[in-house]
């Protein structure tokens, strides 16, 4: 899994969220180095042993950030939004908001590897 073909994604993207895409992935991928990067579901997708989180791409007013299996993320997340047992959605409109949640998705990004390193030392 490279960033190359995340930029190409990246370079082929039109849509007027794509500063608030690019500045949110770049937050994410600076986070911890075990986070990875790569396109699943026509989409950037990022992964640490499963799949975390994937843009939304078609959002045109602002950036959806999905997270695969976020109800399973222990911790206390606010802007983590959505019901049922798997998934869980971020919604970012800014750049600026972006940086105001960088925080909280270094939270969530924590919580996520070691939910994801405790699973695999019980197996």
């Amino acid at each position: 899994m490279s960033h190359t073909e995340v930029d190409a994604w990246m370079a082929a993207y039109d849509n007027p969220m794509k500063d608030v895409v690019q500045r949110t992935r770049h937050i994410i991928l600076s986070i911890d180095d075990r986070i990875a990067e790569c396109i699943k579901w026509s989409a950037p997708t990022f992964v640490y042993q499963g799949n975390l989180a994937s843009f939304y791409p078609k959002s045109m007013d602002h950036v959806t950030l999905m997270f695969h299996e976020g109800a399973l993320i222990p911790g206390h997340f606010p802007h983590l939004k959505g019901q049922g047992t798997q998934a869980r959605a971020m919604r970012i409109v800014s750049i600026a908001e972006a940086e105001d949640r960088r925080d909280e998705l270094r939270r969530i990004i924590w919580a996520w590897i070691q939910l994801r390193e405790d699973t695999l030392a019980s197996h």
